[in-house]
């Protein structure tokens, strides 16, 4: 029962990984805590390699297209890595209360993002043909880096609804560009988190694989099917959902323990 269960939630995970890229990735942990029983030291690694996989298939043909920008991924990658080692350690030491509660609001945080709809574009990174500006990039690349590492390793996030505004907003990166590099540093903090939780730690891989294969095969269909659906809309929608999936678990942790 518990692997038809797994099946089934992967496909809904992977579905709303391809149709909404990297924020789809911020129900897992709720998924796999809530509906598959897991304890939250076996679902945030879980999440981790699920983000990993899914996002490394999808990196494959922005890599291809030449949709990466490598430097700026580097930056990013190095110090998110050592961010997520960092959030993986203070997560081992936190009560579980905390680390959910806190969890909640990132799912807040991130639930106003996809419901925000702007136009505007940083230039902290953008000269024109001229390259990059790495003197005034990558003292903001860094700190952003680091702290997306963090989320990554304390709460099993991907942090695509934070490296995509980020790499847009605040650095000015081309979308098309930005959605690339950020597959490509998830890959690198998801990869670093999961092989951080993993001392000590007892995982059902049956069920751990089945959730994993198919969140990553349904993501590769929905991708594709993606883009010809109304995704702002399927956005929104998406925000209220992950509103309504916050409540449930500060409830959840605050009231009903």
């Amino acid at each position: 029962m518990t692997l038809t269960l797994a099946l089934v939630l992967g496909v809904a995970v992977g579905i709303l990984l391809g149709l909404l890229g990297g924020g789809g990735s911020i129900l897992a942990v709720p998924v796999l805590v809530y509906a598959l029983g897991m304890d939250l030291s076996e679902a945030i690694p879980t999440s981790l390699l699920v983000i990993g996989v899914a996002s490394a298939t999808g990196a494959i043909p922005k890599v291809r297209a030449k949709l990466v920008e490598w430097r700026l991924a580097a930056i990013f990658a190095a110090t998110g890595i050592v961010g997520t080692l960092v959030g993986s350690t203070l997560g081992k030491h936190l009560p579980e209360a905390a680390v959910m509660i806190g969890f909640a609001i990132v799912m807040i945080i991130a639930g106003a993002r996809m419901l925000r709809s702007t136009d505007d574009v940083g230039t902290a990174c953008k000269t024109g043909n001229s390259g990059i500006d790495w003197r005034r990039c990558a003292p903001r690349s860094i700190p952003t880096g680091f702290g997306v590492g963090v989320l990554t390793g304390l709460f099993g996030v991907g942090g695509g609804f934070l490296i995509i505004p980020a790499l847009v907003l605040l650095l000015g990166i081309e979308m098309s560009v930005a959605v690339g590099t950020s597959l490509v540093v998830i890959v690198a903090n998801s990869a670093a988190g999961f092989l951080s939780h993993l001392q000590g730690l007892s995982i059902d891989w049956a069920v751990v694989g089945a959730f994993a294969a198919t969140a990553t095969v349904a993501s590769l269909i929905a991708g594709y099917l993606g883009t010809r659906m109304d995704t702002d809309r399927l956005q929104r929608w998406f925000a209220y959902l992950v509103f309504a999936v916050a409540a449930f678990v500060l409830v959840d942790t605050i009231w009903l323990q």
